[in-house]
């Protein structure tokens, strides 16, 4: 692993620990309780990729947090600056972890083939 890769995994744990600290000061309770599964940095760490977990949003209502969460990315973005001192925070481009429930699809798939394998087996 690089140097570069070493600061990138590093900017990226801390700023996994400051956006939900910044979003939970905010007023808006439909911001407020998002929590961050992960965040990916780009390569010169100009911009940063949050991935909020889905387990407490509606899928209606994803657009408009989404919305929501990119008028306040500046005050964020200054949030993560202030409290860590760095001269600059990446750009945040928020988008909604949708991984976990394609796990949950991919495991009741292997469920499902162990029941009939199980069930083809007895007979």
């Amino acid at each position: 692993m690089t140097q570069e890769e070493i600061k990138r995994h590093r900017v990226e744990s801390v700023l996994k620990e400051i956006i939900p600290e910044a979003l939970s000061s905010l007023d808006d309770p439909e911001i407020n309780s998002l929590s961050v599964t992960e965040v990916v940095c780009s390569k010169g760490r100009s911009d940063a990729r949050v991935y909020i977990d889905t387990a407490f949003v509606n899928s209606e209502d994803e657009e408009y947090i989404l919305r929501k969460l990119n008028a306040v990315s500046r005050y964020v973005q200054n949030h993560c600056k202030q409290s860590e001192g760095w001269f600059r925070a990446p750009n945040m481009v928020f988008e909604f972890d949708h991984q976990a429930d394609k796990i949950n699809k991919i495991e009741a798939l292997f469920k499902k083939i162990e029941s009939e394998m199980k069930v083809k087996d007895e007979e």
